[in-house]
């Protein structure tokens, strides 16, 4: 099995940063893609950042020049560097990966969530 253990949320003014990070860990082969996204009160879950195991990433737009999204393939573990933040990004942030197992079957695991309260 697979466990996503995310950490850094928190309580941040307006302005503010603040760094996630996940780390994934278990029955790992290799790590094909990992992410974050993120869902607020009465609204759907969406993407906001993603890496890729060579590197290219993708962003929401309206995350785009303020979150920074990286990864150490050593260590399993995913990383959102969230600058300038916004009340607007108040949300619970989950953390995602596709990780290839040793039977080279691709799984799509999710973390526990972190809360992110941006005040203004």
């Amino acid at each position: 099995q697979v466990q996503l253990v995310e950490s850094g949320g928190g309580l941040v003014q307006a302005g503010g940063s603040l760094r996630l990070s996940c780390a994934a860990s278990g029955s790992i082969f290799s790590i094909v893609a990992m992410g974050w996204y993120r869902q607020a009160p009465g609204k759907q879950r969406e993407l906001v950042a993603a890496i890729t195991s060579g590197g290219s990433t993708n962003y929401a737009d309206s995350v785009k020049g303020r979150f920074t999204i990286s990864r150490d393939n050593a260590k399993n573990t995913v990383y959102l560097q969230m600058n300038s933040l916004k009340p607007e990004d108040t949300a619970v942030y989950y953390c995602n990966a596709a990780i290839k197992n040793y039977n080279r079957r691709v799984g799509d695991y999710w973390g526990q969530g972190t809360q992110v309260t941006v005040s203004s």
